[in-house]
């Protein structure tokens, strides 16, 4: 086994989700992910905890959506809730067979199934001490634009850092844009004010995504103007959205425009009353992250880019935007891009000046 795999475990039981003794983890994964789920299962072992596995296979995910009536897709898992209630800590674990295999369903059923869901997820992002983390496969890879050996290098080179020193510096900054009023998004095609005074910077720093490495809040709901264009594609539910371009007045987005999947992303803007509104602003702080690998768990941490969410807030950060939807767009300042916050240029090019 790949020695990275052994210390990417360690990293995932003792300082992202801080396992103790006695404690519940749920490790959650699909067949692909063997080797880690091994790795993360002994490690809760050595720790004293009671690890539980939540094995699945991808193409279940397909069949349920092809195939379930409608009283199936708003059936509500009590048995789901339970075990969310019932579990200290949560290890998710993606190694995806087909990153595809998702495209061809209606995003009509997926909205309908998220809104069911809504109670579970809720109980576990706000209760339960979890994390997201990649495990390399040869669909990521090949989705990356990768060999895997490459695809490899770049994930544990992403994850297996200095958490404790990355934090201290991202808090720093995080520390000056709450003193902040008002950030102005400079780049190409794209000029777009937000005010986020009293709001609250989260400081991303291993604990619940692996990789992380950004710093984020929740704009004020009312406050978006301007316009912003995204140079890489919007991915959500497996359907890829290019050349994104969005317009925003008074908070709310009043016109959309795509290169390709035009048609999804009005669906998507047309989920609901916060689907139109931003709920998160993310800045990408993770310098080891310096491709685009079409995944939003690695692309959003991008050193040098910032990300805009449409749709539910967290509530941590003062937002109250509620949607059905949470879906992170990426813009890349890394070239001709400033931040402005209160009038001050406080990055450029992707690198901050503070």
């Amino acid at each position: 086994m790949d020695k990275r795999v052994q210390s990417l475990a360690e990293v995932l039981v003792h300082y992202s989700v801080k396992a103790k003794s006695g404690e519940t983890v749920l490790i959650r994964a699909n067949d692909l992910s063997k080797p880690l789920v091994i790795a993360v299962y002994k490690e809760a072992l050595r720790v004293g905890a009671h690890p539980r596995l939540s094995i699945g296979f991808d193409e279940v995910n397909e069949v349920y959506y092809r195939e379930a009536s409608e009283t199936q897709l708003k059936h509500f898992p009590n048995i789901s809730l339970y075990e969310a209630k019932n579990i200290d800590c949560m290890i998710a674990i993606s190694s995806p067979m087909n990153l595809k295999g998702m495209s061809g369903v209606d995003p009509n059923r997926l909205v309908k199934r998220y809104r069911t869901l809504k109670p579970v997820n809720e109980w576990i992002t706000t209760k339960v001490r979890w994390v997201i983390v990649n495990y390399p496969g040869a669909a990521q890879a090949q989705e990356a634009e990768m060999g895997l050996e490459e695809y490899e290098d770049f994930v544990y080179r992403a994850c297996l850092l200095d958490w404790d020193s990355k934090k201290k510096e991202m808090a720093r900054i995080a520390r000056i844009l709450e003193k902040g009023a008002e950030l102005l998004i400079k780049g190409r095609d794209t000029e777009l004010k937000l005010r986020i005074k009293g709001r609250k910077f989260i400081v991303g720093g291993g604990e619940f995504n692996m990789p992380d490495g950004e710093i984020f809040t929740g704009p004020i709901e009312d406050s978006a103007q301007g316009k912003i264009c995204y140079e890489f594609p919007a991915i959500y539910g497996g359907r890829e959205v290019a050349g994104v371009r969005l317009w925003f007045e008074k908070g709310k987005v009043i016109r959309a425009q795509a290169d390709k999947n035009q048609a999804f992303l009005e669906s998507m803007l047309n989920s609901d009353a916060g689907a139109r509104r931003i709920g998160e602003l993310g800045i990408g702080l993770n310098y080891l992250i310096s491709r685009f690998s079409n995944d939003i768990l690695f692309d959003e941490k991008i050193g040098g880019s910032i990300h805009l969410a449409i749709g539910r807030s967290y509530p941590e950060t003062g937002g109250t935007n509620q949607s059905a939807i949470h879906w992170d767009m990426i813009k890349d300042l890394r070239k001709g891009g400033e931040l402005i916050l209160d009038g001050k240029r406080i990055q450029k090019d992707g690198k901050f000046l503070i």
